[in-house]
């Protein structure tokens, strides 16, 4: 039995998903039991329960199953996102969720069908990656390749939910680097994101960032005319944020605003992450102590439970709470790629692969927008904010990891 755990079951992911649950319930609890909220703690201890039943439910489910209903299930997806743009609720300016016995607040359950639609959409392009006919030296299937993440992208842009979105792009890069896309390609996705990110800080910046892009992409070169149609994108991406910025709901414009103006709105848009760094600073090397933080418990972030739930642990435990933190994601993030390595199954790995980066952008993006490096998109902080649906979702990928080590060595 012992020589059975060892070999097959996934002790560490297990661990370390175990770990960052306990840590996000502490911190819910210390971010919501005075001010008002203790209802989203019970609420997230349900959804740890039902979350811990799928990691399990998809450490065990068969692999080749699996395999097999990714498309179906990315089709059922697709068709939930289209439904909750009719049917869902509007919260926070996103008519992006279900929601049963209130408005989206502590009192209410429902979902977000888009962290489920991450799941499905990992699963269903790393099932098309893995057919034998299957190269992305071919145009038209390098072209279905990026379909099949744009498609619930532009669904989800409906709602609009810009952070989730953007999180489908951290994973599609990898997942294409590993099922052996071109440099070329890789660069051509990325040099528009560069350019739209420039665009941003106004005409040098642009331009720089043009030249950046137009760098990369001739040095990765294929044929000029490929060169020239990249580029061509990248331009067009990049004269087009205006419009598109100016097309944003008013929250969204003022997070960008802020980002790139961060000392202007210290009372506005950019309260909660100017909060957000004085609770992070003031808990020095040890802590204030459990339930002890100042900012956290005389409430000076609004709703802290939820994107800026990183503040508690960084308050309240100090340097110490936030390097656990930090080192338990980068020892998950380790072990996903150590998984998609160990698989001898193509789907299996380059799921490994697509989930890790989910994983790591969430991080990366929700502790830099905390600290004041990154703009504030609404990302949460896997297993450690506030919210239902993302927490099962996260578990189920977890899960997932642990069914692909389990079956690494199966073809």
């Amino acid at each position: 039995m012992f020589d059975y755990l060892k070999e097959y079951f996934d002790t560490k992911a297990l661990l370390i998903c175990l770990g960052l649950v306990i840590l996000g319930l502490l911190s819910v609890y210390s971010a919501t039991f005075d001010v008002g909220a203790a209802a989203a703690f019970k609420k997230q201890v349900v959804w740890a329960a039902i979350g811990l039943v799928a990691l399990f439910i998809m450490a065990f489910f068969p692999l080749k199953t699996l395999q097999r209903i990714s498309f179906p299930l990315y089709i059922l997806n697709l068709g939930l996102l289209l439904v909750v743009l009719v049917v869902g609720e509007r919260v926070s300016g996103s008519k992006s969720w279900f929601g049963l016995g209130g408005s989206g607040g502590p009192a209410a359950f429902g979902g977000q069908p888009s962290e489920f639609a991450k799941v499905a959409t990992v699963l269903a392009l790393s099932s098309f990656l893995a057919r034998t006919s299957i190269t992305l030296s071919n145009a038209k299937h390098l072209m279905l390749a990026i379909g099949i993440v744009i498609v619930p992208m532009v669904l989800i842009l409906a709602q609009p939910d810009l952070g989730t979105a953007v999180v489908f792009f951290a994973m599609v890069l990898p997942v294409l680097y590993w099922a052996g896309a071109s440099n070329f390609v890789l660069a051509a996705i990325v040099a528009p994101i560069v350019a739209a990110a420039g665009a941003l800080f106004g005409t040098l910046v642009f331009l720089v960032s043009l030249l950046v892009g137009g760098t990369l992409l001739y040095l990765t070169r294929q044929n000029r005319f490929a060169v020239a149609v990249a580029f061509g994108l990248t331009l067009a991406v990049g004269l087009s944020v205006q419009a598109v910025y100016e097309r944003m709901p008013a929250y969204q414009q003022k997070r960008i605003s802020t980002f790139i103006n961060p000392g202007s709105e210290q009372k506005g848009a950019g309260y909660n992450v100017y909060q957000s760094k004085v609770a992070i600073g003031s808990g020095g090397f040890f802590g204030k102590g459990y339930l002890q933080g100042t900012q956290t418990q005389l409430n000076f972030i609004p709703e802290q439970w939820t994107d800026f739930i990183f503040c508690v642990p960084g308050e309240e435990f100090g340097f110490v709470g936030a390097s656990l933190v930090i080192g338990l994601f980068t020892g998950l993030l380790l072990h996903g790629v150590n998984v998609a390595g160990l698989s001898k199954n193509k789907f299996a790995s380059a799921a490994s692969i697509g989930i890790t980066g989910i994983f790591g952008f969430h991080v990366l993006v929700n502790i830099g927008m905390s600290m004041g490096l990154l703009p504030v998109i609404g990302i949460p902080l896997p297993f450690l904010s506030y919210g239902g649906s993302a927490l099962v979702a996260n578990m189920s990928m977890v899960g997932l990891l642990m069914n692909f080590y389990a079956n690494r060595k199966e073809h």
